[in-house]
């Protein structure tokens, strides 16, 4: 438990109202059987704008956070990456340097950024370590969000050569869970194939997916992601660094287990209760063919996931049922 009289930690949440920040809200609000307390700070995209450095710079030094997780991002899967990659690049390295810059002006202990599996080569040797960061040619369909999250990475470990900062990094692999995007034209993977086959259920029709349906992928539930970024965070600075000393200061965070489109799709079949065959297109991009982190180093420190794929999928699901009337709502507002 914290210490009677003991100050709580500032932990400012950039990014809250994502599906990862949404999760990180939910983990460090947890106080059973822990040894630190956390205040949380919080700003909607009314009130911050992380892409005006001179907004974000007022913020934190009036706030005064000892922590800061970089959760905000620009994302979306690979239709909006390859239809917006200007917006996905500028608006990404913004968001990455102004709360970097800011940190470090404002003397903040300790940060926090989240990363994507894209920043690796296309054809990287699998399992893919940190050590394979920059050695090969990225995926072409995301490759201007994937240089945005390499140069926040680099901004992160260059801080802390230079200056010691404890600006640390966690790579996750595919993340999916409560709180995600389901808009069709900026979902990932797991929300487009549910939100689709939902639509072609109500509608009888069939379904036809993007690609050939090869192509491997691995799946983390956005809360064990949580709880790895909480383990990380209250590591001890020498622990952390002497735990990525030979990688470009960041770990690599995954389930360890791989699952092709195809599997996928049928899984979520069985889960909607989707009626129909499905069919692949593989005149479309399957993106990079396989795509499995080495999470050997984070789980060397004490952490593992928790949640299987099919419990994870299954809640989700009932989530999004849930959510459903609301989330559509949102989406006409924002048209």
């Amino acid at each position: 438990m914290h210490a009677e009289g003991q100050k709580p930690l500032r932990v400012f949440i950039a990014g809250d109202q994502g599906m990862v920040g949404q999760a990180l809200y939910r983990e460090f609000s947890q106080t059973a059987d822990r040894s630190v307390a956390y205040q949380l700070i919080t700003a909607p995209r009314s009130q911050l704008d992380l892409t005006r450095q001179a907004d974000v710079e007022a913020f934190i030094e009036q706030q005064q956070p000892d922590w800061i997780l970089v959760a905000a991002a620009r994302v979306g899967g690979i239709a909006a990456n390859q239809q917006y990659p200007a917006e996905f690049i500028l608006q990404n390295l913004q968001i990455a340097a102004n709360l970097v810059a800011a940190a470090h002006q404002c003397g903040v202990s300790r940060l926090l950024f989240l990363g994507s599996s894209c920043i690796y080569p296309k054809f990287a040797d699998q399992p893919i370590s940190e050590a394979a960061l920059l050695s090969g040619a990225l995926e072409p369909t995301n490759d201007a969000y994937a240089i945005a999250k390499i140069a926040g990475l680099k901004l992160c470990s260059s801080f802390h050569r230079q200056y010691g900062a404890d600006f640390r990094a966690l790579m996750p692999t595919n993340l999916y869970g409560p709180g995600d995007n389901f808009d069709l034209q900026q979902a990932h993977v797991i929300p487009a194939l549910m939100r689709r086959m939902q639509l072609a259920k109500d509608t009888q029709s069939p379904m036809q997916i993007w690609g050939s349906g090869t192509a491997l992928r691995e799946f983390l539930h956005v809360d064990d992601l949580a709880k790895a970024c909480r383990l990380v965070m209250e590591l001890p600075a020498d622990v952390y660094w002497q735990a990525c000393a030979d990688t470009p200061g960041f770990l690599n965070v995954g389930s360890g287990e791989e699952i092709s489109i195809a599997a996928l799709a049928s899984l979520l079949r069985d889960i909607i209760g989707y009626p129909q065959a499905l069919s692949f297109d593989p005149s479309r991009p399957d993106g990079t063919p396989r795509k499995l982190v080495d999470s050997s180093r984070l789980r060397q420190l004490g952490w593992a996931p928790q949640i299987s794929l099919t419990a994870g999928l299954t809640q989700t699901w009932r989530w999004y049922q849930q959510h459903q009337q609301q989330l559509r709502g949102a989406a006409d507002r924002g048209r």
